[in-house]
């Protein structure tokens, strides 16, 4: 053989080594990543300049790519956030003894590229982002940074599950199950109220007395919402209220306003049938995935009614959390709720089941 080709294969083959351990580093476990994904151009024609997602994995990834579950983050939720309490490991809610685990930070929660983190457009300078647009960087990520072009399962958790419901429409044959867990596949007019308040109290609070000051005061508002009033009349009493708001104070302390407002305002927008005409059978009849969706019947934040409505347009499956926890079933009922989606994403369907006549699952 001549020594120019076996030259030109030792290059190959070192090249592909290379990019093989390039790929095994890019979804290294158990510590924080960034992609860096340039000029990122926003739905509504901004640019996000020099954009960074983060994310975080858990578990192996299996020969063939075909385990990897996809978990987009909550309002203000992280990666790391989700890790430590609880939520991914094995066993776990996300099981990482069974499923190769993707979490991705969302714009606007401070890690990836948010209000308080841009070198090149801090604060105000912001570009708006949707939950469209999270969506959007999630798929550049996976399919031009990670080299995966399908996944086993997209699910998330309140925002989260918004950004589920967009995965379902928007890249419809790119996994084989959904799991959207206490959000809504379009925000109300009566969820946009309560957002228009926080976004009240921030812009009121925020510029003249900073930061801290306003998630302060938005922290009543907030967990008034989130959990019902059966479940705080019972669990704080009133000699211990001073002491608990002050405790939730603390922690809504540690979040940026600016990012909170960031991402408020892409859930006040978040709609799934921007792209379909405002028509729910034509977005329905978009989604490929099998489907579970779940809701809590005291949420106070997310619509129960909505998220039912376009399960069963889809033909999903619907789990119903009980108790008088409300949006925050998710930890109330968190046995249950990881069991059923276990279950769920255990579960062997028929090779020759056809989903609303569009193909196999």
């Amino acid at each position: 053989m001549p020594h120019h080709v076996k030259g030109i294969r030792f290059y190959i083959f070192v090249l592909l080594a290379l990019v093989f351990l390039a790929g095994k580093s890019a979804l290294a476990n158990n510590s924080v990543q960034y992609s860096n994904l340039g000029d990122f151009q926003l739905d509504n024609g901004s640019v996000i300049r020099d954009c960074r997602l983060a994310y975080l994995t858990a578990g192996t990834l299996n020969a063939k790519k075909s385990n990897i579950v996809l978990v987009p983050t909550w309002l203000a939720g992280t990666s790391k956030e989700l890790c430590n309490l609880g939520f991914i490991g094995p066993g776990k809610l996300f099981d990482s003894s069974k499923y190769f685990i993707i979490v991705v930070d969302s714009f606007g929660n401070g890690v990836s590229s948010s209000p308080s983190n841009s070198q090149n457009q801090p604060g105000k300078d912001f570009p708006q982002f949707s939950i469209h647009d999270m969506v959007r960087a999630q798929h550049l990520l996976l399919t031009e940074k990670l080299n995966i072009r399908h996944v086993y399962a997209v699910v998330g958790i309140s925002m989260g599950s918004m950004q589920v419901f967009e995965w379902m429409v928007s890249y419809p044959a790119f996994m084989n199950r959904c799991v959207p867990i206490l959000g809504g596949p379009w925000t109300t007019s009566h969820e946009m109220l309560f957002w228009s308040a926080q976004l009240g109290i921030i812009a009121n609070i925020a510029e003249c007395k900073g930061s801290l000051t306003a998630m302060r005061a938005l922290t009543p508002l907030h967990v008034m919402q989130v959990w019902t009033r059966d479940y705080r009349t019972t669990n704080t009493s009133p000699s211990n209220f001073s002491a608990f708001l002050a405790n939730e104070q603390e922690k809504f302390s540690l979040y940026d306003a600016a990012n909170w407002a960031s991402q408020v305002r892409a859930i006040m927008n978040h709609d799934i049938l921007k792209n379909f005409g405002g028509s729910r059978v034509k977005a329905a009849e978009a989604v490929r995935a099998k489907c579970l969706v779940i809701a809590s019947e005291q949420d106070q934040l997310t619509s129960m009614k909505e998220a039912k409505t376009f399960a069963c347009l889809i033909h999903a499956e619907i789990l119903e959390l009980k108790g008088p926890c409300g949006h925050f079933a998710f930890f109330c009922d968190h046995e249950n709720l990881k069991k059923q989606v276990h279950s769920f994403l255990s579960r062997n369907f028929s090779a020759s089941l056809k989903f609303k006549g569009k193909g196999n699952i």
